[in-house]
C-alpha cells in the first residue's frame, strides 16, 4: 500500500491544536501516542506497519500550551520471537530523521536482513528533526558536520534562531535529555515494560543520554559509529577529518592498482588545499572556497562510495573537473539547520575552546581547510538560546548494560578510538572495529548486521565476528 507524506502532515497537524498558538483549554498536558496514517511509500513491504505521533508537552512540568508532535512508525516482526523486545532506533545528526524512510530501508536487501524480522521495530522522529512539528528548519543552508561552510551561512543560522524564537519555539528544549525523556513517553504511551535501544551516528549520543539520565525499561543497547559525551566535536574535527582522508590514502598506497593509477593523490590534494587556503579561487569559471573543499572532504571520507572514489576524485580535481564538489555544493543542506544546533550548543561547544581547535587545525593542510567552518560554530552558538551547560553532558558514559559498540576503521567524525575508549568503561559492553568500513557500518557491511542480530537476540552471550573475513578483509577502490 501506499501511504502519503501529505496524510502524515495532516495527522501531526491534527494532534497540535495549534502548535504556534493556543490550545484548547481541555487539552492533555500529558503525553499522548495518537495513531493515524503513515509518512512514506510501503509499497512491496510485507510487513505489518503502524503509525501515529507522540505529543508531548515542550516543557516538561511547566503548563505552558506548547505541544511537540514526533511521527513514529512501528514496523511488527514479519517472524514474532515469543517475548522479543522491540528496538527503538535513533536517528542521527543531529538534525536528521527517520520516518519518511523506513519504506525504503524495508524494501532495501540490507534492511530486509535486519529490520523487524524477529524483534517489532520503532522508528520516530526527534523534537524538531524530520517530520516533527515544530520543524527546526532553517531551510536551505550550507551547513554539515564542518560547520556554517560560510559568513553568510552563519548569518542566515542566527537569524534563523531568531525567527523560531519569535514564533514561541523554545530552543532551550530541543537536546539530548529531553529526548530521552521522549523515549520514555513513548515507551509508556505504547505500554512497553522493555526496549532495546539502537543509535546510528549522533544517535548513539542519544543513546548514551538515555542510559546516562533515564534508562529504565532499557535491556541492550547498540552503537553504531559511536559519538560519546567527552568525545570533541570541533576540536578535534579538523584532525579527524585529516586522518581519515590520509587513511584512504595510505590504502591506495598498498592498493597496487590504486596506487599505479594515482601515485600522488595526497599531494595533489594538498596542493590544492593550499591553493584555496588564502582564499577564494576561479576554478572553470567557478569560485571555490577552502570551506567547500573542507565540507566535502568530511562528507565524501563519511560515505563508502566517497571513500572508495577519493584518490580518482583528487585526480579529476587537479586535472579541473570539479564535478563532484559541484554536486556536493548544490546537495550539502540536509539537516534541520536549528535542530543541528540546540543540541550542538548545548552538549558539545560550551564543553570545548575555539582557540584550541584554531592551534590543533595548523597540523596540514586538509586540517586547515576545515578551521574557519568550525569557528563559526562558536560564533553562531553565542546566539542561540539553549540554556546554560549541564556539565554531566561532557562526563563520560558508564554502564553494566549489555551494549554493543560497533566502529569503522574509516570515519571523519566517529572515528574508532572514540568507541575503543568508551567500550573500555562498559563491563559488558563488546566492541568490534570493522576493518575497511566507513560510519554507518551497519549499512554497508552483511557481517555487522549479522552481529547486531546475533547481540539483539542474546545481549548476554559472545558476539562471533568470524564473519568480518573474508568481507572486510579489502578496501575495494573505485578506480573510474
Amino acid at each position: 500500500m501506499r501511504l502519503l507524506l501529505g496524510s502524515m502532515l495532516a495527522v501531526v497537524t491534527l494532534g497540535l491544536t495549534a502548535c504556534a498558538g493556543q490550545p484548547a483549554p481541555q487539552a492533555p498536558s500529558e503525553p499522548a501516542f495518537r495513531p493515524g496514517a503513515c509518512a512514506g511509500d510501503y509499497t512491496g513491504v510485507p510487513n505489518k506497519i503502524e503509525c501515529g505521533t507522540l505529543v508531548v508537552p515542550e516543557t516538561r512540568g511547566a503548563d505552558g500550551p506548547r505541544r511537540i508532535a514526533l511521527p513514529v512508525t512501528i514496523v511488527r516482526a514479519s517472524a514474532p520471537r515469543p517475548g522479543a523486545v522491540p528496538v527503538v532506533y535513533l536517528h542521527g545528526g543531529p538534525g536528521a530523521g527517520a520516518v519518511e524512510d523506513v519504506g525504503g530501508q524495508l524494501r532495501d536487501a540490507r534492511g530486509r536482513e535486519l529490520v523487524a524480522i524477529d524483534q517489532d521495530w520503532i522508528f520516530f522522529d526527534q523534537r524538531g528533526g524530520g517530520l516533527s512539528a515544530p520543524a527546526l528548519d532553517c531551510g536551505e543552508v550550507a551547513l554539515t558536520d564542518a560547520g556554517p561552510l560560510s559568513d553568510v551561512a552563519a548569518a542566515q543560522l542566527v537569524s534563523c534562531a531568531e525567527r523560531l524564537r519569535a514564533s514561541g519555539v523554545d530552543l532551550s528544549r530541543y537536546n539530548a535529555e529531553e529526548v530521552v525523556r521522549d523515549i520514555q513517553d513513548l515507551r509508556a504511551a505504547l505500554r512497553l515494560d522493555r526496549i532495546d535501544l539502537f543509535g546510528v551516528s549522533y544517535g548513539t549520543r542519544i543513546a548514551l543520554a538515555a542510559v546516562q539520565h533515564a534508562a529504565e525499561g532499557v535491556r541492550a543497547v547498540v552503537l553504531d559509529s559511536p559519538w560519546t559525551p567527552e568525545a570533541m566535536w570541533a576540536e578535534g574535527g579538523p584532525e579527524m577529518v585529516s586522518d581519515a582522508v590520509r587513511e584512504i590514502f595510505t590504502r591506495c598506497a598498498a592498493d597496487p592498482a590504486c596506487h599505479g593509477r594515482f601515485p600522488d593523490a595526497a599531494p595533489q590534494l594538498d596542493a590544492l588545499a593550499n591553493r584555496l587556503l588564502p582564499g577564494p579561487q576561479t576554478i572553470n569559471g567557478k569560485t571555490y572556497t577552502a570551506d567547500d573543499l573542507g565540507g566535502f572532504l568530511m562528507d565524501t571520507a563519511y560515505s563508502s562510495p566517497g571513500a572508495r572514489a577519493l584518490p580518482a576524485t583528487v585526480a579529476r580535481f587537479t586535472a579541473g573537473d570539479m564535478t563532484e564538489l559541484d554536486q556536493h555544493l548544490a546537495e550539502r543542506s540536509g539537516y534541520h539547520e536549528a535542530q543541528h544546533l540546540t543540541h550542538l550548543c548545548k552538549e558539545e561547544f560550551p564543553f570545548e575552546d575555539e582557540g584550541r581547535m584554531r592551534r590543533r587545525a595548523q597540523r596540514d593542510p586538509v586540517s586547515r581547510l576545515l578551521e574557519n567552518s568550525m569557528g563559526r560554530y562558536f560564533q553562531v552558538c553565542r546566539s542561540y538560546p539553549v540554556g546554560p551547560p549541564d556539565p554531566v553532558e561532557a562526563q563520560p558514559v558508564s554502564s553494566p548494560l549489555p551494549t554493543l559498540f560497533l566502529a569503522a576503521e574509516i570515519d571523519p567524525g566517529c572515528p574508532p578510538a572514540v568507541a575503543r575508549t568508551a567500550a573500555a568503561r562498559f563491563p559488558n559492553g563488546q566492541l568490534s572495529i570493522i576493518p575497511n568500513a566507513t560510519h554507518g557500518v551497519f549499512r554497508g557491511s552483511a557481517c555487522a548486521r549479522k552481529m547486531i542480530r546475533s547481540f539483539l537476540a542474546d545481549p548476554n552471550g559472545k558476539v562471533d565476528q568470524s564473519c568480518l573475513h573474508p568481507e572486510h578483509d579489502r578496501f575495494v577502490f573505485d578506480l573510474g
